[in-house]
């Protein structure tokens, strides 16, 4: 497997963004974008700025944390409190999501997908509508680049993916500050993201290798 191309600074990333974006619109197929990365590492600060600067209604936000399993789904199971593992997750959902979106055609009905709602920690099932005639889909996940496990098959089902690259210290800061947000006490918030999503972003890390791109914003 070739080592991934670096990609450094937003004009290299939009720049690659419109290479696919043209390619799918001369090839008269949709492409499909895979953005992947440690927790905190950048990925929404990435897709958000791909959606705001690329042409307008070229290409739809798909994110895989759409498909984390419901607290009620997780208490259940006994892991809620490794909230954010592979495990947590419906990831043949995911998959089977990412399929009818590879197979939809111009003309088709509009594929819903779920979101993240962060205020509430839960997912929403049909909150993004994917337009048949989007020439370009970008999903983003922590483990879009796993091989092993229900998240396999993910990566073949992608046109590209790239993996943002962050510094450790910037990186724990913001994963931090975001657990805060949400309404975590700041020692409860540390310990979050030192403990589950350490351990956590260790595993993604480990995939960074079988990307198409290293991104790295600054």
């Amino acid at each position: 497997m070739p080592e991934p191309v670096v990609l450094e600074g937003q004009e290299a990333v939009l720049r690659a963004a419109l290479t696919l974006l043209d390619e799918a619109r001369r090839g008269g197929s949709r492409r499909l974008l895979g953005v992947a990365g440690a927790p905190g590492a950048g990925k929404s600060t990435l897709t958000e700025l791909l959606a705001r600067e690329l042409p307008e209604g070229s290409c739809t936000v798909v994110p895989m944390d759409g498909f984390h399993l419901a607290d009620v789904a997780l208490d259940a199971l006994g892991r809620r409190d490794r909230k954010g593992a592979p495990d947590t997750f419906d990831a043949g959902g995911y998959a089977a999501l990412l399929q009818r979106i590879r197979a939809q055609m111009p003309g088709d009905d509009v594929v819903w997908a779920p979101m993240f709602e962060r205020e509430l920690e839960q997912p929403l099932a049909g909150a993004i509508a994917v337009e048949a005639e989007v020439p370009l889909v970008i999903t983003e996940g922590n483990y879009l680049l796993l091989d092993e496990g229900p998240f396999a098959g993910v990566r073949a089902l992608l046109d590209a993916c790239w993996f943002v690259e962050t510094p450790e210290d910037l990186r724990h800061e913001r994963l931090i500050a975001r657990h805060e947000r949400f309404g975590k006490p700041p020692a409860a918030a540390r310990d979050w993201a030192l403990g589950p999503d350490e351990a956590n972003a260790r595993l993604v890390t480990a995939t960074g290798h079988r990307a198409d791109a290293r991104v790295r914003l600054g």
